[in-house]
């Protein structure tokens, strides 16, 4: 009985996961500062370290994938993502046992096995569906990649309701909507568990590892690996962030935002290849590059929320065909790199976005933002700036401001006050609860000043980090109008041919479109 379906809908399911955990795990970022004291530098760098997972598995697992087997590897995916939220889930406890360094490494390794099951997960599902649909493969990986706008929309929507109802909702705590990417996991392992697989199409380009590799030789590989950088640092280090940047801009109305991007996304995708077929590659990625710059800089500057949806729009579409694109041209003109070139592609865009996107543009907010207000409002500055200074690379250090000393007087101590109630009478102390208590009886005096001051300057750190985000694609236009211009001194782009024949469709790149986009 052909199985197939079943395949292709557990497969679709891994995206749906991924994407689902990824927008709620935006969603509540927030929450992850204000209760645990975390700068945004370092929830940054907690979220970074669940896409550097992803980029380091799927350098490895592309070159695995055809000996090890479809099957084997799923379950170990579906293992570890069932763990990855077990460890998630357990931040609350060891911040309560043991405080915030150890609560950092918790949700750190929590999100780096998260990561590493979505790598293991789309170092299979590219080349099984390849397999599935040998005569369609184009058309059912674009289907299959609008799972992750998929499942950005319904992680965004959950989200959503989780922000307008915690604060009404004594019960109701992020540990909750962070456990519902479990329901895909579990679809998609009981699909893998019950099913048989077919075998791999292995070496598709007919080429040995050998060969693969020298194509890494050619200079035109490695500024399209730059390139491609680049785009996992401004679309997926921005996506991190995004939901939080616009929600302090316009109150209330973030995930919405995250949501309507999401969706332009995800219907766009479903068109990807009839465009990418019909417009020249290179120039789509030009066009694409710019509206992602002129959209992240609109985000930044205008204030009304009109324009702040119409910026919205404009990065939406900027952002939509970067990524598949690029994976793309790399098949096109490197036929003979297989797997291995679509690997090492998906793999630093990851490590990018991970290891640069999420935390500089988390720093930059606190570069930002701690430098407005030490010209607002200095004395408000000593009040809720971290006591360590920290930096990101060759960056200077700085004290960024405490995410749950402002998330204190944003609610005016309120959370605050219930939770020590709620220790005293069970007759327990927290030492980092007890810390922040005893601070905030000496700062409330001033938090009418402050609230102004203080708010005015994360949102002033929020735009300015968009604004230099939109450096990256200014930089990845000129990249790719250099390429226009290369090609078109050579006569014109040209598709690379194996074999003597012109390729048709994804044939000769292992039908490996790239991991998560």
């Amino acid at each position: 009985m052909n199985n197939n379906r079943s395949l292709f809908i557990a497969s679709f399911m891994t995206l749906i996961a991924a994407g689902v955990g990824f927008a709620i795990r935006g969603g509540i970022l927030a929450d992850w500062g204000a209760q645990y004291g975390f700068t945004k530098l370092e929830l940054g760098t907690i979220t970074g370290g669940g896409l550097v997972g992803f980029g380091i598995v799927i350098l490895l697992a592309s070159l695995i994938t055809d000996n090890v087997g479809y099957k084997p590897l799923l379950l170990l995916a579906f293992i570890l993502h069932v763990l990855s939220a077990v460890i998630t889930l357990a931040a609350t406890p060891i911040f309560e046992a043991m405080g915030k360094d150890a609560t950092y490494w918790c949700l750190y390794i929590g999100m780096f096995m998260f990561a590493v099951a979505n790598g293991l997960c789309e170092a299979v599902i590219n080349p099984l569906v390849a397999t599935l649909y040998p005569k369609q493969k184009t058309h059912y990986l674009n289907i299959l990649h609008a799972g992750w706008p998929g499942g950005l929309i319904i992680g965004g929507i959950i989200a959503a309701f989780y922000a307008g109802m915690k604060d009404s909702v004594p019960w109701l705590r992020w540990e909750i909507p962070m456990t519902v990417f479990l329901v895909p996991t579990l679809i998609y392992g009981l699909i893998v568990i019950k099913n048989k697989f077919p075998q791999s199409e292995a070496k598709s380009a007919g080429v040995s590892y050998g060969q693969m590799l020298l194509t890494f030789a050619s200079p035109l590989l490695l500024f399209l690996l730059f390139l491609h950088a680049c785009v996992g640092y401004v679309e997926l280090g921005t996506d991190s962030w995004i939901a939080s940047i616009t929600d302090s801009i316009l109150t209330g109305q973030g995930l919405k935002l995250f949501i309507y991007a999401s969706a332009i996304m995800f219907i766009l995708r479903f068109f990807a290849g009839p465009i990418v077929e019909h417009i020249n590659p290179l120039g789509l990625l030009c066009v694409s590059a710019c509206f992602g710059a002129i959209g992240l800089y609109m985000i930044g500057y205008f204030e009304s929320a009109i324009m702040i949806w119409i910026a919205v729009t404009v990065y939406g579409l900027g952002k939509t065909f970067l990524w598949p694109t690029m994976l793309g041209v790399v098949g096109e003109r490197f036929p003979k790199g297989g797997a291995i070139t679509m690997g090492a592609m998906g793999g630093i865009g990851m490590l990018s976005a991970g290891l640069l996107g999420g935390p500089g543009i988390g720093y930059n907010q606190d570069y930002f933002a701690t430098e407005k207000l030490e010209q607002l409002s200095p004395p408000a500055y000593e009040r809720y700036s971290v006591e360590d200074k920290s930096g990101f690379l060759f960056f200077p250090a700085i004290k960024g401001l405490d995410g749950s000393k402002v998330g204190v007087l944003n609610n005016d101590g309120k959370d605050l006050a219930e939770t020590v109630a709620i220790l005293k009478k069970e007759g327990k102390t927290e030492k980092n609860i007890t810390a922040l208590d005893q601070w905030w009886q000496g700062a409330k005096k001033f938090a009418p000043e402050d609230k102004k001051p203080v708010d005015e300057a994360g949102i002033y750190g929020g735009r300015m980090a968009l604004k230099c985000t939109a450096l990256v694609p200014l930089v990845m236009a000129f990249g790719y109008l250099i390429l226009v211009l290369y090609f078109r001194s050579k006569g014109g782009y040209q598709v690379e041919v194996l074999h003597g024949e012109a390729p048709v469709g994804e044939h000769y790149t292992g039908g490996v479109e790239g991991p998560i986009e």
